[in-house]
């Protein structure tokens, strides 16, 4: 399977355009100095903001990985609040994954954008899901890429199922932790742990390894991250509320399973499922063709009544 994954990657890559260049930004909002880098403008078309995963990092996690999008298309990533560029809230501990989702709407605002489309990876997927519930009228189509399931049911059999997966080193590194402790929101064991489980992300292991896990730390992901393990959670209701055309779409291999994206489009109201077979938590990796065709359908469709 290896050499078939690194030959199916390295073949669509060959195919895009050059990476465009990232313009960085300095975006104040809700009190607080975000970083926020755009593509170049795409006249006719809606932005697409893309929100990374991890809780512990930068924009880096998405980019250069979706470009392919920016060809039809501005794209808008940022940093949340705390994590890479951008700056730290006060009372670090005490943040919630709903500020995180506040945030959304008010940097649309600040930007002076009156609409845009949304894309939301892993538990970036979580935040664009609050957010789109928020923004009811600034949202026009939402992708949630192998994103958090509405509950946390989920969470508790991850680390087993992540364990199942793998063998040798990478086992003992991942057994050798407890993700009891992540209830705590001790940052550099966030940051362990998520290096650790990376390569149970991937369906082709081997190629996985191409990719260095990120190395990143960040005590205000941290503390979000502990908060939803303590507490978990339940947004079946915010979800319900999404007026956004929804795209649910999830690798069929992925550790977290493909029942989240089914059980996420049973409660939003205009929401559809594709399953990239082949592919693990990162289908714009391992199945980049069939992602980025998916993807790009949904997002150059024409709205009804348009």
């Amino acid at each position: 399977m290896t050499n078939a994954t690194r030959e199916r990657y390295t073949a669509f890559k060959k195919l895009q355009p050059r990476t465009p260049r990232l313009t960085r930004h300095t975006v104040r909002a809700r009190g607080l100095d975000f970083a926020v880098f755009t593509s170049p403008e795409v006249p006719g078309t809606l932005p697409l903001l893309c929100v990374n995963g991890g809780m512990l990092y930068s924009h880096a996690l998405l980019w250069p990985s979706l470009a392919p999008l920016a060809a039809s298309r501005q794209v808008i990533l940022y940093d949340q609040r705390g994590r890479g560029a951008t700056q730290a809230p006060p009372a670090v501990h005490a943040s919630r994954i709903e500020f995180d989702a506040g945030d959304i709407p008010a940097l649309r605002e600040a930007l002076g954008v009156s609409r845009w489309d949304m894309l939301g990876h892993s538990w970036g997927g979580g935040i664009a899901m609050l957010a789109a519930a928020r923004d009811l009228s600034g949202v026009r189509r939402l992708v949630l890429v192998n994103a958090v399931g509405v509950t946390s049911d989920w969470v508790d059999a991850l680390h087993g199922d992540a364990l199942a997966r793998l063998d040798g080193a990478e086992l003992e590194a991942l057994a050798a932790l407890d993700p009891r402790a992540l209830h705590s929101p001790e940052s550099t064991l966030h940051a362990e742990y998520s290096r650790a489980i990376y390569p149970a992300y991937f369906l082709d292991r081997e190629f996985g390894r191409g990719f260095a896990p990120p190395s990143q730390a960040s005590a205000t992901g941290a503390a979000v991250a502990a908060r939803l393990r303590r507490e978990g959670y339940d947004w079946r209701s915010e979800a319900g509320r999404i007026a956004a055309t929804t795209l649910v779409v999830h690798g069929a291999q992925d550790v977290l399973p493909a029942r989240l994206a089914e059980q996420t489009a049973s409660v939003i109201p205009r929401a559809t499922v594709r399953l990239i077979d082949g592919a693990g938590h990162m289908p714009f990796w391992e199945q980049p063709a069939a992602f980025f065709g998916v993807v790009g359908e949904f997002l150059d469709a024409r709205d009804q009544g348009a």
